[in-house]
């Protein structure tokens, strides 16, 4: 039997298996319990969050029949019965998917139109779901718009983006609406540890934390980087590899650029650079784990209370009392090391190639940045 890969393996069935989409799934679930059901639904997201296993799962809900045949809409389809199995597997006549990256014209859109006349064959409800809808041509959004507005009963749209900035308002304001978001880091690592945990794969925490670092929010691109570690790894994920494969920078090199910049040492800092340079290292993300480990101390620093932050006396080990007093902020002015490290920074994107960087929130040394106390 051919391997299938974990990305396909372990997509959702149910709005129960969904990950860090509780909002959509809370507000689909309602719906379908109330039979409340719109007509079309846009659902709009950055790539592997999930918009095409959210149609899926709506699809099976509407059409499901239960374990025993005699089953209605539901929001937990039973996932046995042969409108759940054939919608799984891709072969359920009343649910068409439409690609409109490649089927963007007037003429594919029409031929779809054409079968909305038709009841369904099989299930309760003819289910049209149109990805990447904003590749369609204006034509294309012309011609689907009166079927959009006022569809039979036993038709459904479904539509998903990952631009809906480029969907025609007059195509918006006839959807109802969700915006499925970036997973957290956190959420990524759960999910990982689950899957990894059914396949029996061994793997170190901080591997799989450098994996869902490097998904940027996409669970389908946590599990195809698992799958890479896993290959990378002769089925085992450890941090070294991970880290090797992904490119990614190991933390001493941040730790020696971070001190060689607030001591004001430029050998030392070159030479990190030049060391960095000759394994091949991604100077972007350096400064990315950099101001990662940066923005880490500022928020411990200023989670601690004032007592603890407190320089002592010179009596008895006692704390000076004045300096119990927290320091107000002082916005705008940073203290000389703060000043240093942020200046030398640029410094750094300036000789690893990356002036373009300033250009995204880069201090430019003109203007000082506001650092608290």
């Amino acid at each position: 039997m051919s391997y299938v890969v974990l990305a396909r393996k372990y997509r959702p069935r149910n709005f129960a298996e969904m990950v860090g989409q509780s909002h959509v799934v809370q507000a689909l679930s309602n719906a379908l319990t109330s039979q409340r059901l719109h007509h079309a639904y846009l659902f709009t997201g950055t790539r592997g969050v999930g918009k095409t296993t959210v149609s899926r799962i709506l699809a099976k809900s509407l059409n499901c029949l239960g374990a025993d045949g005699q089953g209605g809409i539901t929001a937990e389809p039973c996932g046995v019965c042969q409108a759940c199995t054939d919608i799984d597997a891709g072969r359920f006549v009343d649910y068409t998917e439409l690609d409109a990256a490649s089927n963007r014209g007037v003429d594919e859109v029409q031929s779809l139109l054409e079968q909305a006349v038709y009841k369904p064959v099989q299930g309760r409800f003819k289910v049209f779901m149109i990805d990447e809808v904003h590749m369609l041509t204006n034509t294309a959004f012309n011609a689907m718009l009166k079927t959009l507005e006022e569809p039979p009963e036993y038709l459904k749209f479904v539509l998903a983006t990952t631009d809906p900035q480029k969907v025609p308002v007059t195509v918006l304001s006839r959807c109802l609406q969700f915006n499925l978001r970036p997973m957290a880091p956190e959420t990524v690592l759960e999910h990982l540890q689950q899957v990894l945990q059914a396949e029996a794969v061994v793997a170190e925490v901080q591997a799989l934390r450098l994996i869902a670092r490097a998904a940027r929010g996409s669970m389908r691109d946590a599990l195809s980087l698992t799958d890479q570690a896993i290959a990378f790894g002769n089925g085992q994920l450890q941090e070294g590899a991970v880290r090797q494969m992904l490119g990614a920078v190991d933390r001493s090199y941040v730790l020696r650029l971070i001190d060689a910049l607030a001591r004001a040492d430029g050998a030392a800092l070159m030479q990190t650079i030049d060391t960095l340079r000759l394994n091949g290292l991604n100077a972007a993300s350096t400064l990315e784990e950099m101001t990662s480990l940066l923005h880490a101390v500022q928020r411990e620093r200023r989670s601690r209370p004032a007592r603890d932050r407190a320089p002592r006396s010179g009596h008895a080990g006692r704390r000076d009392p004045a300096a119990l007093q927290p320091v107000p902020a002082r916005p705008g002015r940073a203290g000389p090391c703060a000043r240093r490290i942020c200046g030398a920074v640029d410094g750094v994107a300036a000789a690893a190639g990356f002036q373009a960087w300033r250009s995204l929130g880069g201090h430019s040394g003109k203007k000082k940045p506001e650092i608290g106390p």
